[in-house]
């Protein structure tokens, strides 16, 4: 897959995405009542093209399930999602959420955080796992990309699968 055609996977609208995903609807077991028990408000995505699949089956609504297992596969995609970069073209959308201290500042609810991960990621996987290379091409200290790959736990074990591929030994979860 290439970084352009995994990019446009992430940025598509939810319709787009639906349509390329096989949507399976089901009823969710554990409390909630008997709503819950009698309503298929459950949802797993199957993304045809990579095969990821996603669950969300916390709320009673199946669309709220739906926008939620949405998220979650933009996400599933942006972590396992690896592509052949230019770091020219990966750090540009990184940079924009690079504050003046240097810091990746993005909110995980911002429409653009799977595509920084993705490159972040990618970014990593390029520089062979390591992390003060890939801090240099992004132009931050390496402490501050550490920051970010180990503020979420679904990026850390990505960060982590790949330096053990290269033989390096796994980041630690930031104290914070």
């Amino acid at each position: 897959m290439t970084r352009s055609h995994r990019n446009a996977i992430l940025a598509a609208n939810d319709l787009q995405l639906l349509a390329q995903c096989e949507v399976d609807t089901y009823r969710a077991s554990g409390p909630g009542g008997q709503k819950r028990n009698k309503t298929s408000s459950a949802v797993r995505l199957r993304h045809l093209e990579t095969g990821q699949i996603v669950i969300a089956e916390e709320s009673r609504s199946q669309h709220e399930n739906k926008a939620r297992a949405l998220r979650r596969l933009r996400l599933a995609l942006a972590l396992y999602a690896r592509c052949e970069l230019s770091t020219d073209n990966a750090t540009e959308t990184v940079r924009q959420f690079v504050t003046s201290a240097g810091r990746i500042e993005i909110s995980a609810r911002n429409d653009q955080y799977p595509l920084v991960v993705a490159d972040v990621l990618d970014l990593v996987a390029h520089a062979g796992g390591q992390v003060r290379e890939a801090a240099q091409h992004l132009g931050i200290t390496t402490s501050q990309l550490s920051r970010f790959l180990t503020s979420d736990g679904k990026i850390l074990n990505a960060v982590n699968d790949l330096r053990k591929a290269a033989h390096l030994p796994p980041l630690k979860p930031s104290a914070d």
